[in-house]
């Protein structure tokens, strides 16, 4: 039961780490009118987060990695409720919204078999609608390369730019979750977000909009070496957080970190 508990401790770690140092900025309400996307209907609606699927490939060097990410937002949804809008769908009025996000970092290894990581600030983040749904993706050759949109990309919109803050994650195949290969860790990544004049259209409200963004999410077994293709689910939510309370977020992502370390030792 020790054991077992041990080996759940990392991603939960992460998991409450975040949530305990990110909870001096409680995640918010926002309003997105979808009628600014060309051929989408009327539709207003209040959200407070973002979920979604994600594609990655990373290259792992002598403790470093660099990661280029597709992803592609599912719904909308507030206080845990899905909310009915067009994204993602079938049919008429319907439009996709994707993020390509390429970033770097370190990473260590946790002592039982998982790894951890911490990202660099820096990288970019950008997200965008295809209004038409007619794009097709190809995947760079490494994660320092950048994902490639193709078909029909004239329609595309983009609403917002970024770049990365600070993020910290941990891979643990030890976990129960992970026996079929799934759920085998999580991460979190804060960016800083910045609207373009079409994104202010979508992101209607609060005004001004929350200039940061977090993202958090899962992922399945990978190796820990070479070139990796990564696929796992990924939200994200918004906030204008205190300098204090992005330092607080830092400091839990650092002591996520230290405890690792320790606990390495302590297994060696």
């Amino acid at each position: 039961m020790i054991k077992s508990a041990k080996k759940m401790f990392y991603p939960a770690a992460l998991a409450a780490g975040v949530l305990l140092s990110s909870s001096a900025m409680a995640f918010e309400d926002f309003q997105i009118t979808e009628s600014s996307v060309p051929g989408a209907a009327v539709n207003t609606f209040t959200a407070d987060r973002i979920v979604g699927g994600y594609q990655e490939i990373v290259t792992f060097g002598a403790g470093t990695f660099d990661v280029s990410i597709l992803w592609t937002a599912g719904q909308f949804f507030d206080d845990g409720t899905g909310i009915a809008s067009q994204v993602g769908g079938f049919g008429p009025n319907t439009y996709d919204m994707y993020g390509l996000f390429q970033a770097s970092g370190t990473f260590v290894s946790n002592g039982a078999g998982g790894s951890l990581f911490s990202f660099n600030s820096g990288g970019t983040l950008d997200l965008l609608i295809d209004a038409d749904k007619d794009n097709a993706y190809t995947a760079p050759l490494t994660g320092d390369l950048a994902w490639t949109a193709t078909g029909n990309t004239a329609d595309d919109i983009l609403l917002a730019t970024g770049e990365v803050l600070s993020g910290a994650g941990v891979l643990d195949p030890t976990l129960s979750t992970c026996g079929p290969g799934v759920n085998c860790g999580s991460f979190g990544t804060n960016t800083d977000f910045n609207l373009t004049d079409a994104g202010k259209d979508f992101f209607t409200a609060p005004v001004p909009f929350y200039n940061v963004s977090f993202q958090s999410g899962q992922f399945d077994q990978f190796n820990v070496s070479g070139t990796q293709s990564i696929v796992g689910s990924l939200d994200a939510v918004f906030n204008v957080p205190e300098p204090s309370a992005l330092a607080l977020f830092g400091l839990g992502l650092l002591g996520m970190g230290g405890v690792a370390r320790r606990k390495a030792k302590a297994t060696a």
